[in-house]
């Protein structure tokens, strides 16, 4: 009796992933890559003389999961216990004569690491139009919120105002350093090869670097300058790294909104449906932020892969096995958690509920006292030292906290500061939006700056 698969990863269940990038690692779709590989090398041997065009033709021709079943890979792989030799059996088997080609000069992981290399090429191409939505996103927030004004805080505590604009603009930026390192890491990861057992191509023959060329440029992408039997996993190990980056990143801006969205703060809310959305199964009134939270919890797992990748690196001699059976786990959860964070965060973002009215009277909690650098400023424009300065309004704004009185009041009962400081002067000092510096013109100049980059990248 045949055992029927269970399904126990919730990648697998569906409800983690995205449904193009879930279908780019499925088991019939990586075969697939495996006989387009192996399809290519037919036709370059074809193309240097190696062997009839017509057994070339028709090794192309078969090389689809249409003719060579995945049933029948299991079943070969049942009674030999190797993978790839399995595929190549069940290629040459629906051949017929031309079989005898399939797979010539070949190592497994010549057709491994270039099907892993195509994977990834699809993979990357939906990470990077995602990275390429949400800083758009990003953009549009950060150009629509440029003067809402909110409290900046640094140890979680109240510091200097911002704007909400100023916020997004920093993550959009962080976004686009993101694009750039994607760009100029898939140059060095999106590589195969096709250089035998150990890396000296024997077995290709004389034209055997032709046929590495040829097979690579048939399927799209380059050869890696050099090789042993496998490509040096530095590439992956970099490529592991960046996506880790990058998931750390939306786990950085799911956290920031899940501190927001706290009754006390209560400045962004995550979007929630209130026809249908439940937040508790008992407690009624509940709206959680569930996204922001999923995609931290997530950032776990990505950031955990970045340890296997790492210890790929390391191998015996010109190989051996212990990188086969991380990247069956790791190449394709890294791809498919990253893009499904992406997926969610732009979402988030976009559907984002802001309280600006809240923002505005946050401002107001301290009292005035997160205005103490601004008056410090004006007292030294007043011929003030700025230790002077710093010290007095250090000993004013203790004595505001414990009064519990307005820092307006203790500023203009101090005799140093009055004698320095109209009421007018210390009324404009404490206004939060008079001390918002170049916060609107950096969110201008960092807007026009990401507009120019994205017309370069052919994004209009």
């Amino acid at each position: 009796m045949p055992i029927l698969p269970v399904d126990v990863s919730p990648i697998d269940t569906g409800r983690h992933g995205t449904p193009e990038m879930r279908k780019i690692f499925e088991e019939e779709a990586r075969v697939q890559r495996l006989l387009d590989v192996e399809a290519a090398l037919a036709w370059a041997h074809a193309e240097v003389g190696n062997i009839p065009r017509k057994d070339a033709e028709k090794i192309a021709a078969m090389a689809s999961t249409k003719y060579v079943k995945l049933s029948r890979i299991k079943e070969i792989e049942r009674e030999i216990k190797h993978d790839i030799a399995s595929m190549v059996r069940a290629l040459a088997e629906v051949c017929g004569p031309s079989g005898a080609y399939v797979h010539l000069g070949a190592t497994s992981y010549d057709v491994v690491d270039t099907a892993n290399a195509l994977q990834l090429k699809d993979a990357l191409e939906l990470i990077g139009k995602k990275l390429n939505d949400l800083e758009k996103v990003l953009m549009e927030k950060a150009s629509r919120y440029k003067n809402t004004l909110m409290m900046g805080r640094t140890h979680g505590q109240h510091a200097l105002p911002i704007t909400l604009g100023f916020k997004f603009a920093v993550w959009m930026r962080e976004i686009s350093r993101h694009i750039q390192r994607l760009m100029q890491c898939k140059e060095r990861v999106l590589v195969g090869k096709m250089s035998g057992a150990v890396g000296t191509q024997a077995g290709l023959g004389e034209h055997a670097m032709r046929i590495q060329e040829l097979v690579m440029q048939r399927l799209g992408i380059k050869a890696a300058d050099i090789s042993t039997q496998i490509v040096q996993r530095d590439r992956h190990a970099e490529l592991v790294c960046l996506l880790a980056l990058i998931s750390s990143t939306l786990d950085n801006f799911a956290t920031e909104i899940r501190e927001l969205q706290r009754p006390e703060i209560g400045e962004l809310f995550e979007f929630f449906e209130p026809e249908k959305q439940v937040g508790s199964s008992t407690m009624s009134q509940k709206r959680n932020p569930e996204l922001c939270e999923r995609v931290c919890g997530l950032a776990r797992i990505v950031r955990s892969l970045v340890i296997p990748a790492l210890e790929d690196v390391v191998t015996w001699h010109e190989r051996d096995l212990t990188q086969s059976s991380t990247e069956r786990y790791m190449l394709p959860e890294v791809c498919i958690l990253v893009d499904y964070q992406l997926f969610l965060m732009t979402n988030i973002v976009a559907n984002l509920r802001v309280d600006e009215e809240r923002m505005r009277k946050n401002t107001e909690l301290t009292q005035g006292r997160t205005m103490s650098e601004a008056v410090m400023i004006a007292l030294t424009k007043k011929g003030m030292s700025r230790q002077e300065a710093h010290e007095l309004l250090r000993k004013l704004t203790l004595k505001s906290e414990m009064e519990k009185r307005h820092f307006r009041e203790i500023l203009l009962e101090d005799k140093t500061v009055s004698k320095k400081l109209t009421e007018k002067e210390i009324a404009n000092a404490l206004k939060p939006r008079n001390y918002l510096g170049t916060a609107k013109e950096q969110v201008t100049k960092m807007v026009k700056k990401t507009m120019k980059e994205r017309k370069a990248r052919g994004i209009t």
